[in-house]
């Protein structure tokens, strides 16, 4: 458990930031959110070591040591910069918000849902998925399932901004049973799947040429639900606005077997597409996140 110090300081350095962002143009925010990125990755030298690790086994030889280093550093501004504008994307007017944001493959959205079975939204930590919730909350009733924070005051003030952008939250502990009902009211779930899970928790799929414990939970739910999944990424554009693109729907019924291969197939599709995305602007996934740490049990010990 965290001290009552460490709370508060970061608690403290949250506030102070967000004080900012709302005070200075938006523009002055993301350019101070890259500053704090990149002055991070000078000074976390475990976290600026991790993402180069990933980089390294993500791209091999396919990559210049240059430019993966340019990659890691272009990930923490880039981290940097969508914390700044999430923070400040709740002041900004309606209308305001409204404009930022760019629409691609609407259509994949209305061709899920027309099944009326609710719909699961697949995505990453990737671009500003935060700021994807005020698009996605007016396409119908929204929940995002999340972690909590270690810090209770942190997770307070996420949370108020979360809900204040259309979402509610519904947290990974014992969610399958309100997330199975929040889809029998035909509402829309979002799940984040590209991060490390524990062994107990996981199944392993190829992901960058390595296998990579892998959470189920989409498939596992889309598989009782018989919903639809639909993959969204949410990227940050040269002229400030935002994309939001739908791909096609994965369906759970095309696929055969066992239950257990169907997860496993649905998992794997699902990371592929993940994967395809991350490389199409690498330098907005989060690769100072250990994902490769979990390995399969049958896999040699180092």
């Amino acid at each position: 458990m965290k001290k009552k110090s460490s709370i508060y300081l970061e608690w403290l350095g949250f506030s102070s930031l967000g004080l900012l962002t709302y005070l200075l143009p938006r523009s002055w925010g993301k350019k101070m959110g890259r500053f704090i990125g990149r002055l991070v990755y000078h000074l976390d030298a475990y976290h600026r070591q991790v993402a180069l690790s990933n980089l390294n086994l993500a791209f091999k030889n396919q990559k210049t040591d240059q430019e993966k280093q340019k990659m890691a550093r272009s990930c923490f501004e880039n981290f940097g910069e969508m914390i700044a504008d999430f923070l400040k994307f709740p002041s900004l007017s309606p209308a305001k918000r409204q404009a930022l944001i760019e629409v691609q493959g609407l259509e994949f959205f209305h061709q899920a849902q027309q099944q009326k079975k609710g719909l699961i939204i697949i995505s990453a930590h990737y671009g500003q998925w935060e700021v994807a919730s005020f698009f996605l909350s007016q396409l119908g009733k929204l929940n995002v399932i999340a972690r909590p924070l270690d810090n209770p005051w942190l997770e307070k003030k996420l949370t108020q901004m979360r809900t204040s952008l259309g979402a509610k939250i519904i947290y990974k502990q014992a969610a399958a049973r309100p997330i199975l009902r929040k889809l029998q009211a035909q509402e829309i779930v979002v799940l984040l799947i590209d991060q490390n899970v524990l062994e107990d928790m996981a199944v392993f799929v190829d992901f960058f040429g390595t296998l990579a414990a892998t959470t189920p939970a989409a498939s596992v739910l889309a598989l009782r639900s018989q919903t639809p999944l639909l993959p969204a990424f949410c990227l940050p554009l040269q002229n400030g606005r935002y994309l939001i693109e739908f791909k096609p729907p994965i369906y759970p019924e095309q696929y055969g077997g066992e239950r257990e291969e169907q997860i496993l197939q649905i998992t794997q599709q699902c990371t592929k597409i993940i994967e395809s995305q991350i490389k199409a602007a690498p330098e907005h996934w989060m690769w100072f996140h250990n994902r490769w740490k979990t390995r399969p049990p049958q896999e040699p010990k180092k």
